[in-house]
C-alpha cells in the first residue's frame, strides 16, 4: 500500500503546475504571521515556566517548612552568656593608726648649779617666821606708776644683838635710788645703797655695841623706776640676826600693794 501512494504522489508531482501568484501570497501571508504561528509555542513554553516556578517555589516552601519546622522542633537557643557582675573591691580593713607615743621625759643629769651657787626659788611672800623672829615684806600702798616704796616689817620676840636688813630690788628699767628709812635709830645703823648682779640693793647694819629691842620695827627702800605699773616678783629681802638664842635667818619677797 505504501508503494501506491509514492506512485499516486509522483504521477500528481509531475501534472501539477504550481501557481506563482498563489505561492508568493502564501509566502507573504507567513511572513506576516509568524507572531499567530509562534504565539502557542509561547504560551507553551511560559505554562512549562509557570509550572517549573511552582514546582521551585513548592520546593522552597517545603525546605522553608522543613528548616522551621527544625527550629521550632530543635532545643532552644541557649542565652547569651551574662557578662559576670562587677565585683566591687572589698573595703581595705581598717588599719590600726599608730597611736602616738607620748614624748618621754628627759631623765638625764639635772642642771648644774650656776657659779654663784643653786638657781634660787622665787621668794615667798607674807609672813616668815623663824624662833623669835618674823618679817613680812610689801611694796607700799602709795607707789605710783613713776615711784614705788618696798616695806620690810620686822619682829623681834627677844632684843637682838646683832643684825643685818638687806632689800634687793631688781632692776627693771630706770630703777634709781631715792632715799630710805627705818623706824629704830638713825646713829645705830650703817647704811649703803649700790648696784649688784641685777639690782638696787638696800643694806642696814647694826653698828658693834649697840642693841635692837623686842618689837616691831620697819625698814623702807624708795626709787623711782620706768613709767607704768611695776611688777615686784623679782624683789627680795634677807634678813640676819642673832639673839639670845642664837644666830637666825629669813629671806622673802614684797607682796603686791593691796
Amino acid at each position: 500500500m505504501s508503494e501506491e501512494i509514492g506512485r499516486q504522489l509522483r504521477e500528481a508531482a509531475e501534472h501539477h503546475h504550481p501557481d506563482r501568484a498563489t505561492i508568493v501570497a502564501l509566502v507573504e501571508h507567513r511572513a506576516a504571521g509568524p507572531a499567530l504561528r509562534h504565539r502557542a509555542p509561547t504560551i507553551a513554553r511560559s505554562g512549562r515556566r509557570v509550572a517549573l516556578a511552582a514546582l521551585a517555589t513548592a520546593g522552597i516552601l517545603a525546605t522553608g517548612g522543613l528548616a522551621v519546622a527544625g527550629i521550632v522542633s530543635g532545643p532552644p537557643p541557649s542565652p547569651a552568656a551574662t557578662p559576670p557582675a562587677a565585683t566591687s573591691p572589698a573595703a581595705p580593713s581598717p588599719v590600726d593608726s599608730p597611736t602616738p607615743s607620748t614624748p618621754s621625759t628627759a631623765t638625764g643629769p639635772a642642771p648644774s648649779a650656776t657659779a654663784g651657787g643653786p638657781r634660787p626659788s622665787p621668794p615667798a611672800v607674807g609672813r616668815i617666821q623663824n624662833g623669835p623672829l618674823w618679817t613680812e615684806g610689801s611694796v607700799d600702798a602709795h607707789s605710783t606708776v613713776y615711784w614705788s616704796q618696798g616695806n620690810l616689817v620686822l619682829g623681834a620676840a627677844q632684843p637682838l644683838t646683832s643684825l643685818t636688813v638687806e632689800l634687793r630690788i631688781a632692776q627693771t628699767g630706770g630703777v634709781r635710788d631715792t632715799g630710805n628709812w627705818r623706824t629704830l635709830p638713825a646713829d645705830d645703823f650703817a647704811v649703803t645703797v649700790q648696784e649688784s648682779g641685777g639690782s638696787l640693793v638696800y643694806r642696814w647694819v647694826l653698828k658693834p655695841g649697840r642693841t635692837v629691842p623686842a618689837g616691831q620695827h620697819e625698814f623702807a627702800a624708795q626709787f623711782n623706776h620706768a613709767p607704768g605699773v611695776r611688777v615686784a616678783a623679782g624683789d627680795g629681802y634677807r634678813v640676819d640676826a642673832r639673839a639670845a638664842g642664837g644666830s637666825i635667818t629669813l629671806r622673802g619677797g614684797f607682796a603686791s600693794a593691796r
